[in-house]
């Protein structure tokens, strides 16, 4: 852990004496980007990757946009409570599968998208077959139970696109589109006759079903498993391009522009020698990754296979496909496919991720009885807000039946509570958490917390340290309850608007819980107006302005 902060500092400085820490666009949580942004790192490391924001966090912090997570120390001045990293819970059975039970079959998002339409109150999935090769369309009215409906697109079929040739997929609904013909979007690694290699192709559509020609801007990319995403914090496109570092290990390099258009514009080739263009190296797996879990593997070198990332409430959370080995082929007298697993990082400033876990949140099982056995992989645009849940689908691979690698292929479901990534905990005797220096606009506190045999009391402090006498803990409400969203009180206050506006801390008191979440809405609902990942059952908008009475 000294090493990392220290290797931090050092880059920090570094950038700072180069000119590039210099003071740029100010984000919603008080973060400053250096002018020259994205940063340009000289090459990927199996260090993990620094993170600017967490060493040199700023002074006061505005909390106005969704619910602040405690996956980091950010937010935190000083705490006796501990930080636990939450696993989900799987759903029993694949929620997708292959029509035909011949081996080799495979009904499964590579990266593909999945959504919430409140246009039409559905849930929508995006995902590959093969025979044909192609993407399909799938709807739900829970999240669990999916639907195959048949389209006029290949007739009697579920069949949306059936390009040339193309390897992987991103495909997600675009509420903040101006135009309804580019509603949802649709971003592939594709290929094409008289063209050398891979190409990002571009499509759009009103209905997810019925697609546009590809558009004019179609660069030549570097590999096959290339996948794109929306940042709404600062309105940008990134492309999340497959490449190689300097050992051949697979990695990523970055992208941004204000439209999808310009995002593909700025795409290079990403040749290691290659300098033109605005793509640079970006991310990789690194020495904390997990290594295999059979020992006959166990030497190999992680690598980052994918990476698709999304917006939930206050941060851009990262799904990382970690390979771990082998390379698919025969083992004695067993065909053996890649594993892969997802692990998470999270970011405040959408180009820096900080993984605190190296869990593996979704996570393959070698048991070749399982039909994950040995390669899962992210759904792009996800995760999905259902009740008091969230819904990650997945691909999910069973041990190969036949030597057609990377098939056999379904659509799994994990869920995890409603911001449940971390909790902060105080088991058995009292503790506290201080927030640092925050700013807010709203009037009402809410929480995400799980004590109904314990207590949690809030109070606010000055900038001295002192609490303000209308909101101390004495005149706290009591909270013993297990719910992801309730409204802390204080006796004598209707709500926290005398505050609005002021540096406040928040002192946090807990016995015998865990506190995942808090957030200061301007609504007695408790909407949290933070981003909610691909949507969800409930939400008209790509915000939680519904809370919940």
């Amino acid at each position: 852990m000294k090493n990392w902060k220290i290797a931090t500092l050092v880059f920090v400085g570094l950038l700072t004496l180069s000119g590039l820490a210099s003071a740029g666009e100010t984000l919603y949580n008080g973060i400053e980007l250096p002018d020259e942004w994205p940063p340009e790192y000289p090459k990927i490391t199996r260090d993990p990757m620094p993170v600017p924001y967490l060493e040199d966090p700023p002074s006061v912090m505005p909390i106005d946009v969704g619910r602040q997570l405690f996956v980091d120390d950010f937010l935190i001045e000083e705490t006796t409570l501990s930080r636990t990293f939450h696993q989900p819970e799987y759903y029993e059975e694949p929620v997708i599968e292959p029509d035909d039970t011949r081996a080799g079959m495979y009904a499964a998002p590579f990266s593909g998208g999945a959504c919430y339409d409140p246009a039409d109150n559905l849930f929508k999935m995006w995902y590959t077959r093969t025979r044909p090769h192609a993407t399909c369309y799938a709807t739900s009215k829970d999240g669990i139970h999916w639907e195959k409906p048949e389209l006029d697109v290949e007739a009697g079929t579920n069949i949306v696109l059936n390009p040339e040739g193309f390897n992987s997929t991103a495909i997600m609904l675009d509420q903040w589109a101006k135009d309804p013909n580019e509603r949802f979007k649709y971003f592939a690694s594709e290929r094409a006759e008289g063209i050398d290699g891979w190409f990002a192709g571009h499509r759009t559509s009103a209905d997810g079903i019925h697609w546009s020609e590809l558009k004019e801007t179609r660069p030549r990319i570097w590999g096959d498993r290339s996948t794109a995403f929306y940042n709404p914090f600062r309105k940008v496109w990134v492309f999340s391009q497959r490449t190689e570092d300097e050992n051949g290990w697979r990695s990523r390099s970055y992208v941004e522009g204000p439209t999808a258009e310009e995002m593909l514009a700025e795409i290079r080739f990403n040749e290691l020698d290659t300098v033109e263009g605005k793509s640079v190296q970006w991310a990789g797996a690194d020495k904390l990754d997990p290594h295999h879990t059979d020992a006959r593997f166990a030497h190999i070198e992680p690598q980052l296979y994918t990476l698709d990332a999304s917006p939930y409430e206050s941060i851009m959370l990262g799904q990382f496909s970690i390979w771990q080995g082998p390379e698919n082929g025969p083992c004695g007298d067993l065909n053996i496919q890649k594993r892969n697993d997802i692990l998470l990082g999270f970011s405040r400033d959408g180009f820096h991720w900080d993984r605190p876990s190296r869990q593996r949140f979704i996570a393959s099982t070698w048991d070749r009885r399982s039909w994950r056995y040995g390669n899962v992989q992210s759904c792009a645009a996800g995760p999905l807000v259902v009740g008091d849940k969230l819904h990650f689908y997945f691909s999910a691979h069973a041990a190969p039946k036949s030597r057609r690698w990377d098939t056999d292929a379904v659509t799994g479901l994990a869920m995890l509570r409603r911001d449940g990534f971390a909790s902060m905990d105080a088991s058995g005797k009292a503790g506290t958490l201080t927030t640092t220096h925050l700013t807010f606009e709203g009037k009402n506190l809410f929480v995400n917390v799980d004590c109904p045999e314990g207590e949690l009391k809030v109070e606010i402090l000055d900038e001295n340290g002192e609490a303000f006498k209308n909101f101390t803990l004495e005149k706290c409400t009591p909270i013993s309850v297990d719910k992801t969203l309730v409204r802390v009180n204080w006796r004598g206050s209707k709500d926290l608007a005398a505050l609005s506006g002021k540096p406040v801390r928040f002192r946090f008191n807990l016995t015998n819980g865990s506190l995942y979440a808090f957030w200061v809405s301007p609504d007695e609902s408790g909407a949290s107006h933070g981003h909610i990942g691909a949507g969800g059952s409930g939400f008209t908008r790509p915000k939680d302005t519904v809370g919940k009475d």
